[in-house]
């Protein structure tokens, strides 16, 4: 098919995420579908919840047109195209939970703090002191703690390695700026401890990489908000990982972003636990610590 230049063919259409699929396919597309095209990429999330006939009220348009237009996209019917939709819904993607919602900014702030507090209260639910203090007792052993994380991931990475860098000398938060992941996975050694953020949306490297540790002699600790597989208790990188510590915590959230509250909590309270177990050591580190702040006149 051949319109304004350029070339399309129905693999390349049919090919890639639902939202890389209507991207693909509209300078095809006849005045009617654009419409309805337009109207699903306002909202691409609400297709997950609207029958094929609510979407074409939606966007004006007829119920062959929602027919005509799924089947560009190469998905044999409405059904298949809205599971696709639901399927990024549950894989993390923001802008497939963006909704025409009429709620007030007053309610909408209440929602996100009501959910923030029932992701800490179920996280801990699951997760035991116990765990806590095993894995804080492991880092404060550690010859290095290897702290992991991707993406937003990465700021927990690092918060979690600053909180706990005032405590032990030996702290790295990968990726590195300007080195392979290798370079540093072949520095990992007997007594090691790595702690790895698996949080969702995950970049495609980290399941190969959680295999890769793995194989190092390193312990590791997963940080993870991926439900398990259906009717299994694993989360796949809890396969690829095999962890000595699963810490699994909830990141529910009534709008499109995720709702990190249980993350951060977690990483506070197992930096607090590591402080509170390192007892003269920790103590005596903190004070020489501050002492170069006094020298140095940086606070």
């Amino acid at each position: 098919m051949r319109r304004f230049g350029y070339h399309y063919t129905m693999s390349s259409i049919s090919a890639g995420s639902y939202v890389a699929r209507i991207r693909a396919a509209l300078p095809s597309l006849h005045p009617s579908e654009r419409r309805l095209a337009d109207t699903i990429l306002s909202f691409p999330g609400e297709i997950a919840s609207y029958s094929a006939t609510e979407l074409a009220q939606l966007a004006n348009v007829s119920n062959a047109t929602v027919t005509r237009f799924v089947r560009k996209l190469g998905y044999e019917s409405f059904d298949q195209a809205r599971q696709a939709a639901r399927l990024a819904q549950q894989t993390g993607a923001a802008v497939f939970r963006v909704s025409a919602s009429d709620q007030g900014p007053e309610a909408a702030l209440m929602a996100q703090i009501a959910q923030g507090r029932q992701n800490v209260e179920n996280s801990f639910a699951a997760i035991s002191l116990a765990e806590i203090d095993d894995l804080a007792d492991a880092i404060l052993k550690a010859g290095r703690v290897w702290i992991i994380g991707f993406r937003t991931a990465h700021a927990f990475a690092l918060y979690l390695g600053a909180q706990i860098g005032q405590i032990v000398p030996q702290v790295t938060v990968l990726p590195l700026a300007g080195q392979t992941l290798a370079e540093s996975l072949g520095s990992i050694a007997s007594g090691d401890v790595a702690v790895v953020f698996a949080l969702r949306r995950p970049v495609r490297q980290l399941p190969a990489l959680c295999r890769e540790l793995r194989n190092t002699p390193a312990q590791a600790a997963l940080i993870s908000d991926v439900a398990p597989q259906a009717g299994g208790d694993l989360s796949p990188f809890e396969t690829d990982l095999a962890p000595r510590w699963r810490l699994r915590v909830q990141t529910t959230a009534p709008g499109p972003l995720f709702n990190h509250a249980a993350v951060l909590t977690l990483c506070h309270i197992l930096a607090t636990r590591t402080l509170e177990r390192s007892g003269q050591a920790g103590r005596k580190r903190l004070l020489a610590i501050e002492g170069l702040h006094d020298s140095l006149d940086e606070l």
